[in-house]
Parts: structure tokens; C-alpha cells; sequence
């Protein structure tokens, strides 16, 4: 999932909650869905997939660790990893609210948070940002099927033992009535403003970008036509403005005090038709701690935002992501049977599928990565699973290739972040 100022913005992960609310009903029910393999005794149906990954997360019980969890979570979506965090009213130890159910993304940037899950005295205490004439500052964070729309406000962030140095910008999803969303500029595909909507009670965007947007949101010239923020004279008729780097919002692991270079996603191995639940932990920072040495065996210099744009698919040039904010494998690939109207957008071939392709980032470094694919609808024929690795789904267009949760699970995924921007050396990368 990524929410950038470009106009594409991968977040299918939403199409799987419809999968998992019908696979009860067609257990119910007894039905099937026309096409599938569901007649086949084994899941690779005479195939092979390429060997999983087997590295181990380490224990979620160091200062610069959390545990992460795949499950139910707070709406029943499948491969949503997810962590606590604890926001706090600027300059306050005590107005603070922990929150579950945040969704770790790698594919986008900063903390967004739906506003029913917050208390009202918590949510009261939080300063909106405003811009020079003082009216408040909304944003539209949108995505492929969707957008989130709500006030940009300030916070002190703590999640695991790490806490922000000073309160920084978060979005708050929901806070604005659906009529102030602005006409021109936001609105594509549907509302994900609530927690039922979004699949999750907000999102923690620790990717490669310390900022969801950067200099080109700051510059006027710009961000007249590509800026995530509006302008709300009195709450209302909002309008794009830019808004500086400092009052975006924030990537919280960059505005930690020491562990804010990055983060290391580490997912436990699954078989291969998945698993109920899997917990896993988010190391913060690369190379600050014992227990986080960079040790990667492909490492990767990518765009600020975590891309690499010179990857390789079938012949094509692809835009390549590592994203745990996307709960499948989503690439174009025509040789590939799609499932049936339950499962719609994802792929059911009938029989295991390995497709290779290579990554290349900024840098000279490439790397050929094969992964499994088995047919969604073997894989949700048990509703009680929420965790794949092997889950795939179609995306239009051949020009990018997004490495959802399913490429994480038995890795130790690095992201770099990118701090030129802040008066750093480091540049973005991204390494396994």
C-alpha cells in the first residue's frame, strides 16, 4: 500500500475481505466456485513451488522491537500484519490511548489512525494542523481502490519500547464529514475511511520515505496539481495546497532518537496452504543495535519511495516494490486463470505455478527471486486461515510488480531510510 502524490497507488488487499465473508457462506452453504481446482487432492495438483524461505523472527523483547500479528484482527481481512501503538497529546505522559490493530505497511509513509477507535478526550488534545491563512489542513491519501480522508494533527508516538523525540503529524482517517472531501483531487474508488472500510484501525507506514510526500508537496509550483493536502477555510471547501516538509506527515521510525535509520520486518516460514495466525517482529533501526546488523544476502538502492524501477517481468520493465501493506503477490500475467466471480481479481491456476523475475534497483545490484502461487480459492476453502504465502492476484497494466506480505513470510525484510533529505548520507534501500 502506498500513498504517494503519483496517481498509481497499489492497496488491493481490500478485495480479500469479500473472499474471506464468502468463503463462510460457501461453507454454509456447500457451494463451490465455477472453474476452480476444487476437485484436485493435493494443492499442488502434480506441480511444485520453488523452496520457501526459512528465517525465524527473533524475540519481540528488546527496547527496538515489537511483536507483529497476522490474524482476525479487527475485521476478518487475511495477511494484514499488524502491531500496538501508543499516541500520546503532545507534551502529555498521561493523555495517551495504546491502540491494536495498526496495520504495518512498508508501502507508505507515516501514521494514520481512524478516528472512532480514539478516545475523545485523546482526540480533543490533538493539535490540528493549520496552514498560513490558519485554516485547517486535511489530507487525501489515496490509493488503487480507495482513499482515507481526515485532519492532519500532531502526536507523540511510542510503539514497542521506542518513542518519537517530539510530536509529530499523523493523519486522523474519518474526522471530516464525507461532504467536505474535496471534488477535484481525492475521491477515487471508495471511502476507507472507518475500520470496517479500511480492514484495520490504522496504519503504520515505515517505508523507505521519511515523509508521505516531500518537496513535492512543499513546493507551491507542484503541489497545485499533485499535493495529498487541502485547505479547509471553517472545515469546509477544501482545496490542494502545499503544505512544508516539517507539518507532513511523518514517517514515525525517522523521528525516533536512535533507532531511526529503519526497520526490519521478520515474518516466521508457513506452509504452503497458510496458517491460522503467525506472529512475527519489527525491529527498529539498521545496524544501531545488536540485535539489528544489517546481514542480507540481495540489498537494493531504490527511489525515495522504496521502488525499483529498472525490475524485470516477463520481458517488461516493472516498477518493483517489497510492500507488507498489500496482502498478495499483484502483477499482470495473461497465462494465468483468474478465479471466478467469488474470488474476482485473483489468481486460481490449477495447479502450482513459480514465476521468476528480477529485481534492480537504482544501483547496478539485480537479483532473479521466484515465487509460489497456488489457487486463491484452495487456499480460502479454509475460513479459518488468515495468513498465505502463496496468494496472488491480478493488477492491470504490466508495469509494476508489488511484493505483498506473502514474499515476507520466512525473511528478515530491510528498509533503509532515505535521509538525504533530512541532512543525512544514507540513501534508500531495501534488502532480504
Amino acid at each position: 500500500m502506498r500513498t504517494t502524490y503519483s496517481t498509481v497507488k497499489l492497496k488491493n488487499w481490500m478485495q480479500a475481505l469479500g473472499a474471506v465473508m464468502l468463503v463462510s457462506v460457501l461453507a454454509a452453504c456447500g457451494g463451490g466456485d465455477s472453474g476452480s481446482n476444487s476437485g484436485s487432492t493435493s494443492p499442488l495438483n502434480g506441480s511444485s513451488l520453488p523452496p520457501s524461505p526459512t528465517q525465524q523472527p527473533i524475540a519481540a523483547n528488546a527496547a527496538n522491537t515489537v511483536a507483529i500479528t497476522v490474524g482476525a484482527g479487527s475485521s476478518s481481512v487475511i495477511n494484514i500484519p499488524t502491531v500496538s501503538v501508543t499516541i500520546c497529546a503532545p507534551g502529555s505522559t498521561t493523555n495517551c490511548q495504546t491502540i491494536n490493530n495498526i496495520q504495518v505497511d512498508t508501502g507508505s509513509f507515516g501514521l494514520r489512525v481512524v478516528n472512532s477507535v480514539l478516545n475523545a478526550s485523546l482526540l480533543g488534545a490533538l493539535p490540528l494542523t493549520t496552514g498560513t491563512s490558519g485554516s485547517q489542513i486535511a489530507e487525501c491519501a489515496t490509493f488503487a481502490d480507495g482513499y482515507t480522508w481526515g485532519t492532519v494533527r500532531s502526536a507523540t508516538v511510542k510503539t514497542g519500547g521506542e518513542t518519537t523525540s517530539t510530536a509529530l503529524p499523523l493523519q486522523i482517517i474519518g474526522d471530516k464529514d464525507s461532504s467536505t472531501v474535496p471534488t477535484s483531487g481525492c475521491g477515487n474508488g471508495q471511502p476507507e475511511n472507518t475500520v470496517k472500510d479500511l480492514g484495520a484501525n490504522g496504519i503504520l507506514g515505515i517505508g523507505t520515505s521519511p515523509t508521505d510526500c516531500g518537496a513535492t508537496c512543499a513546493d507551491p509550483t507542484t503541489a497545485a496539481t499533485y499535493s495529498n493536502y487541502f485547505t479547509c477555510p471553517n472545515g469546509v471547501s477544501c482545496k490542494r495546497t502545499s503544505v512544508p516538509i516539517a507539518q507532513q506527515v511523518a514517517n514515525p521510525v525517522s523521528r525516533f532518537p536512535v533507532d531511526n535509520n529503519g526497520v526490519i520486518v521478520q515474518m516466521p516460514p508457513i506452509g504452503d496452504t497458510g496458517a491460522a495466525s503467525v506472529n512475527g517482529t519489527l525491529v527498529f533501526g539498521v545496524g544501531t543495535q545488536s540485535n539489528n546488523a544489517l546481514s542480507v544476502t540481495q540489498k537494493f538502492t531504490t527511489d525515495t519511495f522504496g521502488d525499483m524501477n529498472n525490475s524485470v517481468f516477463n520481458g517488461n520493465t516493472v516498477q518493483a516494490f517489497l510492500d507488507s501493506g498489500s496482502n498478495g503477490y499483484f502483477f499482470a500475467d495473461s497465462s494465468m486463470a483468474l478465479c471466478g466471480s467469488n474470488y474476482s481479481g485473483f489468481y486460481c491456476p490449477t495447479s502450482a505455478q513459480t514465476r521468476t523475475f528480477t529485481l534492480s534497483g537504482v544501483d547496478t545490484n539485480k537479483a532473479a527471486v521466484s515465487i509460489g502461487i497456488l489457487s486463491a480459492f484452495t487456499l480460502f476453502s479454509n475460513g479459518n486461515n488468515y495468513a498465505f504465502n502463496d496468494l496472488a492476484g491480478q493488477l492491470s497494466g504490466s508495469s509494476s510488480f508489488d511484493l505483498g506480505l506473502p514474499f515476507f513470510y520466512g525473511r528478515h525484510v530491510y528498509y533503509g531510510i532515505d535521509q538525504t533529505s533530512i541532512g543525512g548520507t544514507q540513501t534508500p534501500f531495501v534488502g532480504f
